[in-house]
C-alpha cells in the first residue's frame, strides 16, 4: 500500500507539473511498481486519474489556463471511446496491450522530443493529448 501511496503523489505532482496524464504515468508505475498486469493497470489508472483530472482542471482553470468548451467536447466524445476502448482491451490479448501502450509511449516521446529539438518542419503546435479521456495537453502552453 505504500507503493500505490508514493506512486499516487509522484504521478500527481508530475500530471500537476506537466500536464501529463494518469495514464501515462501510472500504467507504467502500476505493472512496473506493484506487478498488476497491464489489463488491471489500465483499469485501475481510469479510476485513479478522475480525482487527479478534476483537481487538475480546476486549480488550471483558476489560473486562466482550460480551455472548457473543448475540454467538455472532448470528454463528452471520449466517454463513446473508452465504453469502445474496454471491450476491446478485455478482448486483446495481455501481450498485445502491453505492446500497444508501449508502442504509444515510444510515439508520444518521439513526438515530444521531436518538438523540443525544433525539427517540427511545418508542426502547427497543436498538443498531442495522453493518457485517454482524462488526458492532458502536453503541447504548448496556451495563454
Amino acid at each position: 500500500m505504500i507503493e500505490a501511496v508514493l506512486i499516487g503523489l509522484v504521478a500527481g505532482v508530475v500530471a500537476g507539473l506537466l500536464g501529463v496524464g494518469g495514464g501515462a504515468l501510472f500504467v507504467p508505475a502500476l505493472t512496473i511498481g506493484l506487478g498488476l498486469s497491464q489489463l488491471d493497470a489500465e483499469a485501475t489508472s481510469l479510476l485513479a486519474i478522475v480525482p487527479v483530472a478534476l483537481v487538475g482542471a480546476v486549480r488550471q482553470r483558476a489560473h486562466g489556463n482550460v480551455d472548457v468548451r473543448t475540454g467538455v467536447a472532448l470528454g463528452i466524445v471520449a466517454v463513446a471511446g473508452a465504453v469502445v476502448g474496454v471491450v476491446i482491451a478485455n478482448i486483446v490479448p495481455e501481450r498485445g496491450l502491453e505492446i500497444g501502450f508501449g508502442l504509444f509511449l515510444l510515439f508520444v516521446v518521439w513526438r515530444l522530443v521531436r518538438r523540443a529539438v525544433g525539427s517540427g518542419h511545418g508542426d502547427s503546435g497543436a498538443g498531442l493529448s495522453v493518457g485517454g479521456s482524462a488526458g492532458a495537453d502536453v503541447g504548448q502552453r496556451h495563454h
